[in-house]
């Protein structure tokens, strides 16, 4: 099946078409080897030659100096809000979190199990509509480090740029906006993020730390929650996620093909104007649930006059062959997810059969 469909699904998410072409034709073999990349052993010069490619296309997409290690885990951003504090909380210490949503929400309950936090702001009680104004952090200066959410999917706000954290290092979940824009890396002790948003599929997280915040660790960690284990085998302690991989590898070919990160975000820029156009000239049919100045670039969330009409919505949506359109239950309404992939074809699609489903039911 060749005719693919809108997928607006905020993840695992749309892939690339080359990226996907490009595997569909080497699946059965890999050009060279004989055997599919299914096949290889992770321990192959061939899969050697994919890691390391990926690694270096991502050091030369995002300017990541010498000083900070790449890996490739497994477990997701949720295995993530373990081990960062695992690994960075010191016995005694206390943590700051910035909580914009549920993921955050997430991280600040598993960081509570290994030590102290501190929720430097949150945004609940507006049900998540914004980002916290640098005002607004109560931030400890003896704090071993900070966590904010880069991008929140199920509310669709994002930060526009990093809050200012002074000495204690930042820590990003960056999983559904990563790579989406440029990003000082410097700015960052620690970047993580799960792949099915903008890198790849499901089953890859990719971490970005500085190196010396791996003296941090306590020597007693498990094995595989320790990130000295993975910084020293190059993330090939154990088997890693090999197709996940190599799917990322052709995304970050992909990406250097679009013009880098700078190119990418003008793109992303200009479909999420399109969508929230739309939603504000819609003289409030259309309800954004971010306000201005918070909003996503890749989940762009909105509701209808009526639960009923946003059934209606979604229904007559999925005729029209737009899939993954229904908002989380914590928001409801609709959810456009727009990631670096997603074309900007299907943002005017969708837009148009806005304008015709107001005009029917306005």
């Amino acid at each position: 099946m060749t005719d693919r469909i809108f997928n607006f699904a905020a993840g695992p998410a749309v892939l690339p078409e080359p990226v996907l072409a490009e595997a569909q034709r080497d699946l059965m073999a890999l050009p060279g080897v004989g055997m599919s990349v299914l096949e290889i052993s992770h321990r192959s010069k061939t899969f050697e030659e994919i890691l390391l490619g990926c690694e270096a296309d991502i050091r030369k997409l995002a300017a990541i100096p010498a000083s900070y290690r790449v890996l490739f885990l497994q477990g997701g951003a949720s295995l993530q809000f373990s081990m960062v504090p695992m690994n960075l909380l010191p016995a005694g210490g206390s943590a700051d979190y910035i909580v914009t949503g549920s993921w955050s929400q997430k991280a600040v309950k598993e960081a509570q199990r290994v030590g102290a936090v501190h929720v430097a702001a949150s945004t609940e009680a507006e049900n998540f509509s914004r980002i916290p104004t640098q005002a607004e952090l109560e931030l400890d200066p003896r704090a071993a480090y900070v966590h904010f959410t880069t991008n929140n999917t199920i509310f669709g706000t994002q930060w526009q740029r990093e809050p200012e954290v002074g000495a204690a290092p930042l820590v990003g979940d960056a999983s559904s906006d990563i790579f989406s824009r440029p990003i000082d890396v410097q700015r960052y002790g620690l970047i993580y993020a799960g792949a099915q948003k903008n890198l790849g599929p499901s089953g890859v997280t990719l971490v970005i730390l500085r190196e010396d915040l791996l003296a941090r660790s306590p020597k007693n960690l498990p094995t595989m929650l320790d990130y000295n284990t993975h910084a020293k085998e190059k993330s090939l302690y154990n088997t890693p996620p090999v197709f996940g991989i190599y799917i990322m590898r052709l995304t970050m070919k992909w990406l250097l093909a679009q013009g880098g990160l700078a190119a990418i975000a003008e793109r992303n820029a200009e479909k999420a104007k399109v969508l929230y156009d739309a939603i504000d000239g819609s003289g409030g049919f259309y309800r954004p649930h971010a306000k201005p100045g918070s909003r996503s670039n890749m989940n762009v969330n909105f509701r209808l006059p009526s639960e009923e009409l946003e059934k209606g919505f979604l229904a007559a949506a999925k005729t029209a062959r737009f899939d993954g359109l229904k908002g989380h239950r914590s928001v409801g309404g609709i959810r456009a997810s727009i990631y670096n992939a997603f074309p900007k074809a299907g943002v005017e699609a969708l837009v148009s059969f806005m304008k015709d489903f107001h005009q029917k039911n306005g």
